[in-house]
């Protein structure tokens, strides 16, 4: 018996992705799975039936599902994305258009477009295309912006685009200015193993790095009590950023397995959603203790010297009179390392100033010591008694603005 023939018809696509689904199997897949397994049967099938959908296709990381009301259609968007506490991140895109139906799947360019839209979502916020703003822009009271129009892979003509981010809708949350040092929240890490022990393990390294970081002073870090609100949740970094006023978040999970222990972590622009660092580690368990002690160790020396280069990496292309007193001395840094004449007084120059700015600022004073000396190593100096007089000078005042004071690390420190 031959199958029935192909039929078109109009009709609202959803397609929603796991964010980080590659990064979660490798980390535990079988765990993963089962977890997916559950997820789809209890929540995401129920609530697309709930809102007169049916899932058409299920993937490794996603699912795509047919409505026949576009409002319908992001109406389950948005209430999946307002679950209070997710089992997994999601992006997800929502299009109206001509789709061809063979049994029960679904092709054409009205599934590929919506597919295409999840990939441009932010985690937990929702694109659509333009067709289906104009078609909801009066029924469903929630805030668009306007992405403009995207090329998508493998679509012809460009999208126009809209995003949704839920939680802007929602209750609002307190957001916090960014303060000028390097600002980083240590997210409690996961424990992917069976075993609750490493629960204690996961949270003392969260912990220790806190305590690590908050060591080096020219880092603002933020407390356990804010960060650790956000354990066992799918969090969106964008949304900590923005909560809690960093620039950068760092997340990380530990799993073990026999007599070893794996240790993840990874460090993330907030404002973005750009990694600047990512390492995995794997060690033998013999004294759980020296372990957590020596993964403190190990991120924080391999953490630090990335944020120094991005932070003098951001500063690089501004102008010097709209820098603040953190920034110019990044800029002065840059010049020091660079060895040259010209670069020496230039980076003399900025450290001055930043020292200027703030005058408790441990760090300009103590590089500034150093550019003297580097002047009278290099005989850049042309009067090497008083710079070497300066020099002791600037050192007096960044001892006596931090006797404790961790000096950011070089570039050579970094490339190691």
């Amino acid at each position: 018996m031959s199958a029935p023939p192909a039929t078109r018809r109009l009709a609202a696509v959803l397609a929603a992705d796991v964010v980080g689904y590659s990064r979660l199997m490798g980390e535990d897949e079988a765990g993963t799975q089962r977890k997916m397994t559950d997820w789809i049967a209890q929540t995401v099938r129920p609530l697309i039936t709930s809102h007169n959908g049916r899932i058409f296709k299920l993937m490794g990381d996603g699912v795509l599902a047919e409505f026949g009301s576009v409002v319908d259609a992001v109406q389950c968007a948005l209430e999946w994305q307002r679950l209070p506490t997710p089992a997994f991140a999601v992006r997800i895109g929502v299009n109206l258009g001509d789709i061809i139906v063979e049994g029960d799947d679904i092709f054409g360019e009205g599934v590929n477009i919506a597919a295409r839209l999840e990939a441009q979502a932010d985690p937990g916020t929702i694109c659509i295309s333009d067709v289906v703003h104009g078609q909801i822009k009066n029924k469903v009271d929630v805030r668009m912006d306007d992405l403009g129009s995207l090329s998508l892979k493998n679509i012809a003509d460009p999208v126009r685009t809209w995003q949704i981010a839920p939680e802007d809708d929602a209750a609002p949350t307190a957001a916090f200015e960014l303060p000028e040092k390097p600002s980083i929240a240590v997210l409690p890490f996961d424990n992917m193993s069976t075993d609750p022990e490493y629960a204690f393990l996961a949270d003392g390294i969260s912990e220790d790095l806190i305590t690590a970081l908050s060591k080096v002073r020219w880092f603002f870090v933020i407390a356990r009590n804010s960060t650790f609100t956000y354990k066992g949740q799918a969090v969106d970094i964008k949304r900590v950023g923005r909560e809690l006023g960093v620039r950068y978040v760092m997340e990380g999970s530990v799993r073990k397995a026999g007599n070893r222990v794996r240790v993840t972590a990874q460090l993330i622009e907030a404002a973005t959603g750009h990694h600047v660092w990512a390492e995995r580690y794997d060690r033998e368990i013999e004294d759980i203790f020296d372990l957590q002690d020596e993964m403190t160790q190990t991120i924080i020396g391999a953490v630090e010297p990335e944020i120094s280069a991005v932070e003098r990496a951001a500063v690089s292309s501004k102008a010097p009179e709209t820098l603040d007193a953190w920034e110019i001395f990044q800029r002065g840094v840059f010049h020091m390392w660079s060895y040259s004449q010209e670069d020496h007084a230039n980076a003399l120059k900025f450290l001055t100033r930043a020292s200027e700015l703030d005058p408790n600022f441990g760090p300009a004073h103590a590089y500034r010591a150093y550019v003297h000396y580097q002047g009278v190593v290099m005989h850049w100096s042309d009067n090497f008694e008083a710079s070497l007089r300066e020099g002791m000078i600037a050192a007096r005042k960044a001892l006596a603005a931090d006797p404790e004071m961790r000096l950011p690390s070089s570039p050579l420190v970094a490339s190691t």
